[in-house]
């Protein structure tokens, strides 16, 4: 979307405001005098962030009345946004004169104030550093066909993205503000207010909660299997909205969970699913083009097609050759695993195995990991059985093998 602004002249003083935000924000090149501020943002995922944005990227060309204008917009529909009214307020003084003193317009801050500074820089940056709309993310290589929609936290741009499956592929839909754990991320332990890292699912729809957490709440999954293989516990890792008093959190401000605006709350609702839709956290996305996109899926398909018929050849050697020295499984090691399928493949005389509802998600938690849930039909000489499975997959010595296996049921 490319808004549009009335150029007037405005003063030196509401030019040095309108520099002083953007510095919070952005690049120091990115606001030099001859900036454009009508370049081409993404959509905006709603009205009150566009407001605020218009605003203060129009405040240097469009002069104060319009983004006065722009921000009284968005303080009508939500009275309670902080942020918007600190605007609001440095706004005014600069109208009178007055040097801005308060607020994120401010060269420095106070602590109550430095939050909303954060809010603000986070809001902006996002428009001005969007991933490629044509651009897809490297972390979901391939949605599983019972997967409407995956979520994709990226905490380093405090913004939740929501993607849609195409025949296995993601496709963006609309992206949101959120705000995270007060002690950052990579949560290990109960309590110790981080956001964990990895792949999850929601897990349960919760509503009729206590005001703090909005209009409902969707838990997910941590600690997933990764998680407790690595000792890592506690629970309660929502995604919810705020209090009614407050319109949104600074980045940094939960125990842990992942916070969103009531609105965008009740707007995430329609794309989730309970039980099926992945979230994906992840400390910084890469996103690619669809040409290298498709190349990193396609290796590591082949790797994963090759385990698949070498399960089926009943040569256990080179099934074997697929899993890490550091695997484990059930309470198993490579070792033990390994003495188990060599005794039930000398029982057989034939395997069938047959693939359904794969889904390969990077695991944010480790950069050379992906996480591979799929339906097993398995049949041969002397069993038939059916389950979900999860696998976890590392690059081991350059080549993807995997560390650990679980029935998901």
């Amino acid at each position: 979307m490319s808004p549009t602004f009335h150029r007037t002249a405005p003063s030196r003083l509401v030019r040095a405001a309108a520099t002083a935000i953007l510095l919070l924000a952005l690049p120091v090149a990115t606001v030099a005098d001859d900036a454009a501020p009508d370049a081409t943002f993404p959509a905006f995922a709603n009205d009150v962030e566009a407001s605020l944005v218009r605003a203060i990227v129009g405040l240097r060309e469009s002069g104060l009345r319009r983004a006065l204008g722009e921000i009284d917009l968005a303080l009508a529909k939500t009275p309670n946004f902080r942020l918007g009214h600190l605007v609001k307020g440095d706004l005014l003084m600069a109208s009178s004169g007055k040097p801005i003193a308060f607020g994120p317009l401010a060269a420095s801050a106070s602590p109550s104030v430095a939050p909303l500074q954060d809010e603000a820089r986070a809001r902006l940056k996002h428009y001005f550093e969007a991933p490629p709309r044509d651009h897809l993310p490297l972390p979901m290589l391939q949605m599983g066909a019972g997967q409407s929609h995956a979520i994709l936290v990226d905490t380093a741009r405090s913004r939740l993205f929501v993607y849609a499956n195409h025949d296995g592929e993601p496709r963006y839909v609309t992206d949101f503000y959120i705000s995270l754990g007060k002690n950052g991320v990579e949560k290990r332990r109960a309590g110790d207010r981080k956001t964990p890292l990895g792949v999850y699912v929601i897990v349960s729809a919760r509503e009729k909660l206590p005001d703090f957490y909005g209009p409902g709440a969707f838990p997910i999954s941590y600690p997933n299997e990764w998680d407790r293989q690595l000792g890592r516990n506690g629970h309660g890792i929502w995604l919810h909205g705020t209090p009614s008093e407050t319109y949104s959190r600074p980045p940094w401000a939960t125990d842990g969970c992942v916070a969103l605006t009531n609105d965008d709350l009740r707007r995430l609702a329609r794309y989730v699913d309970v039980g099926r839709t992945p979230v994906i956290i992840s400390s910084g996305i890469e996103w690619a083009t669809p040409e290298r996109w498709r190349e990193n899926r396609r290796e590591f398909l082949d790797t994963f097609e090759q385990w698949r018929s070498d399960w089926e050849s009943l040569d256990t050697e080179r099934y074997l050759s697929h899993y890490s020295p550091r695997f484990r499984s059930d309470g198993k090691d490579r070792s033990a695993w390994g003495a188990y399928k060599r005794k039930v493949n000398a029982g057989k005389s034939w395997v069938k195995v047959a693939i359904s509802d794969l889904s390969v998600f990077g695991n944010p938690d480790d950069g050379d990991m992906v996480v591979v849930t799929f339906s097993q039909d398995y049949k041969s000489s002397n069993l038939s059985n059916r389950a979900v499975k999860r696998q976890y997959w590392s690059r081991d010595q350059g080549r993807w093998r995997v560390v650990l296996e679980t029935l998901v049921s």
